[in-house]
């Protein structure tokens, strides 16, 4: 007899789901981690960034503090240490919010490194454990290129636990990650160069919005290096670096490297098995989640479809309800898929962008609107807000995106409107809470949809 019907390698958002959903079945399951629980969102990801990114908003509501009012006895002075360690303490509080959840569920824990070593055997450690299923769900890792001099750069999990802040800092990278860490880094006081290979930042995103937000990381003085390679870096006798470009040559105390991440599938016995991976290691699947070897399934970052949280939750539980059942789930729509960068301003988007909702539907409306929030016209830096729908030509909302204070909270609930396939009519025809940001979008939806001189 098998010792588990679901053995899953890896404790993270997927993998504690589909552990405790299939455990709410009745099925055995065990768990492999050989770090502490709760994956990369918990440890070095979303939560920590997000605390780090609240702590870096502080500086400038002191300024704007003044606008409104308040007396400013001294300059605020940021204490790097006690962020670092009250962050620490959440995400200590939150690996063992994840283990009491799979205690609760029925779920054994087993700590150690995993490796497949066949179709139903999983060694952890050195105890050898058999499965009807194993369930990859290992999340990924940073990647650097091959660079000349690229030990002297980090990568993102090293911020979480820098003993100093650096007084300058390069980030190379166009992602969310190098965007998210620009803006954290300049708003904890470091003088922030952002450093990409092509025109705009976050490719895949919107045009319009990453235009935007550009002129907003620009206001803000964070020194963009667009259109731009870096040839080599090298260490300098007083701990700083110097990055070399093809024009110029930057230097600063800290070089981080955000040029993505990739599956933590290398040594886990995968090619071995037959297990088909792509070229950067990632799980190639079916759309039920299952591999070239049908006792193997694989979800969130070792599948790598897209990266994020709520994606590797949603295919946990389509890839239990399909192995419970025998019956495979409808496939996950990808093109619905709602996020945010979490930067400064944040930029938010669900549904199709501009370029894809042209491709797929032809003659669209789209409609936009750039204004100054009421929080910012008191005083304090200056600060604007980007918003758009985008439509087809009887109405349909496709799409929307915006660049804004508190962004990932408006588009969340604007999400709903997509993919529940709302109208223009029925936005524009809400009564809005006012006076508030979100209320621009339905002011938007009030604008007659029919095709206008300048629509599309």
């Amino acid at each position: 007899m098998n010792d588990c019907d679901l053995l899953v390698i890896g404790a993270g958002s997927g993998g504690v789901r589909a552990a405790r959903l299939a455990a709410a079945y009745g099925w055995r399951v065990v768990v492999a981690e050989c770090s502490a629980p709760g994956g990369t969102c918990v440890n070095l990801g979303c939560i920590p960034k997000k605390l780090l990114h609240y702590g870096a908003e502080y500086a400038e509501e002191w300024e704007r503090a003044a606008a409104y009012g308040w007396q400013l006895p001294a300059v605020p002075r940021l204490h790097w240490a006690t962020l670092r360690a009250n962050k620490d303490r959440e995400i200590h509080r939150l690996n063992g919010v994840y283990r009491e959840l799979l205690s609760t569920a029925g779920v054994q824990l087993v700590e150690g490194q995993a490796r497949i070593q066949g179709p139903h055997t999983v060694h952890i450690g050195t105890t050898a454990y058999t499965a009807r299923h194993i369930l990859v769900a290992i999340g990924s890792e940073p990647w650097v290129p091959e660079l000349e001099g690229r030990e002297h750069v980090v990568v993102s999990d090293a911020l979480f636990a820098l003993p100093e802040l650096p007084a300058r800092a390069i980030i190379v990278g166009g992602g969310y990650i190098a965007v998210e860490f620009a803006c954290i880094l300049k708003g904890l006081g470091a003088d922030t160069t952002l450093v990409y290979r092509g025109p705009l930042p976050l490719r895949g995103f919107d045009t319009d919005l990453r235009a935007f937000l550009l002129e907003q990381l620009r206001a803000q003085g964070i020194h963009l290096c667009l259109n731009a390679e870096v040839a080599a870096v090298t260490a300098n006798g007083d701990g700083s670096r110097t990055v070399q470009l093809e024009d110029r040559t930057l230097t600063a105390e800290l070089v981080l490297y955000a040029l993505g991440r990739r599956p933590r599938t290398r040594g886990l016995g995968l090619e071995a098995l037959g297990v088909e991976l792509s070229a950067h290691g990632a799980v190639i699947v079916n759309d039920h989640f299952q591999s070239t070897v049908p006792s193997i399934h694989a979800i969130g970052d070792a599948v790598g479809r897209a990266r994020l949280t709520p994606v590797a939750l949603a295919e946990a539980g389509l890839l239990v309800r399909s192995l419970v059942s025998a019956d495979p789930c409808s496939p996950l729509d990808y093109d619905s898929i709602p996020t945010a960068v979490f930067s400064h301003p944040h930029m938010a988007v669900t549904g199709l962008n501009e370029t894809r909702a042209r491709e797929q539907h032809g003659e669209i409306v789209v409609r936009s609107s750039v204004f100054t929030p009421l929080r910012y016209t008191l005083g304090g830096p200056p600060g604007r807000a980007l918003l758009k729908i985008i439509a087809t030509t009887d109405g349909r909302l496709v799409g929307a995106g915006m660049v804004g204070p508190e962004a990932g909270e408006i588009m969340q609930a604007l999400a709903v409107a997509v993919r529940a396939g709302a109208t223009l009519d029925q936005l524009g025809s809400t009564l809005s809470i006012h006076p508030t940001l979100a209320e621009e979008f339905i002011d938007l939806g009030n604008v007659p949809y029919k095709p206008m001189p300048g629509d599309g």
